[in-house]
């Protein structure tokens, strides 16, 4: 086997209805990890008091 150093190759950002992930850079001990960023899913209004009678 050749001595090559272990990379690992760079990721495109993938993204879905809701999510998106995007590859970190690696760390000191060469581990690769991935940002998940979720968009939200419904509105949030603000709360209003009913109207009393």
């Amino acid at each position: 086997m050749s001595e090559a150093p272990k990379t690992r190759p760079k990721v495109p950002e993938g993204k879905s209805r809701f999510l998106t992930t995007r590859q970190k850079p690696a760390n000191e001990k060469g581990y690769i990890g991935y940002d998940t960023i979720w968009e939200p899913f419904q509105k949030e209004v603000p709360y209003k008091t009913p109207k009393k009678p």
